[in-house]
């Protein structure tokens, strides 16, 4: 399995869990991104974007890394291009970081994008370092969660036979129009099995918080 990191402007809170997940990942960072490379004690192996929010600083202390420049003016997102290159260089799973809250867009555009890379076979994961996001799609997924984690699962079109197991209120066969409330704030017990026949969503945690000093 070949695991990219792809660093994105948004807000990032450092965790061991964090570390955890993008341990042996090679990196490409998105434009101003690459402010959070030093945090993670990681050097992508290439930058893009059009370096518009980079600033000076960051340029000159990465001005090793290898850059593809695109035109401020252009019909895709800096963390689109990324994660484009990281699929052509052969990812099989993608971490996308800093990409959850701040502008609601770009938030809610990024977890789009997100179920198209599970449409393509690509593995994904959305984190901020305090709450993560995975595409739903139809198939089962199991994600690993401390005890006592918040666990959401929003439908972005009906779902049809939602099992959910591991947590305080599991589900069978379960049929979740969109705009339901039902899979909002269960809890986790620990690893979280979703199995899904018919529809789309996205899956969310919030895991509890191990800083790093």
């Amino acid at each position: 399995m070949t695991r990219f990191a792809i660093l994105l402007g948004g807000d990032l809170t450092v965790t061991a869990r964090l570390r955890g997940q993008i341990r042996g990942a090679r990196v490409i960072a998105a434009d101003s991104g690459m402010m959070h490379a030093a945090g993670l004690g990681v050097v992508p192996e290439l930058w893009v974007g059009d370096f518009d929010s980079a600033g000076s600083e960051l340029t000159m202390q990465y001005r090793d890394v290898p850059r593809d420049t695109f035109p401020a003016e252009k019909d895709v997102t800096d963390g689109a291009i990324a994660v484009a290159e990281a699929i052509r260089r052969g990812a099989s799973e993608i971490v996308l970081l800093g990409g959850l809250g701040g502008q609601t867009d770009h938030t809610a555009g990024l977890l789009g994008q997100s179920l198209q890379i599970a449409r393509e076979g690509v593995a994904c994961l959305l984190s901020s370092g305090t709450e993560e996001a995975w595409p739903l799609i139809p198939g089962r997924m199991t994600v690993e969660l401390p005890p006592g984690t918040r666990f959401s699962i929003i439908p972005f079109a009906d779902l049809v036979g939602l099992d959910l197991t591991g947590v305080k209120w599991p589900l069978s066969g379960r049929s979740v129009p969109v705009g339901s409330t039902l899979t909002l704030s269960n809890l986790a017990l620990g690893a979280v099995t979703v199995s899904l026949r018919e529809g789309y969503g996205i899956a969310m945690a919030y895991p509890a918080m191990n800083l790093d000093d």
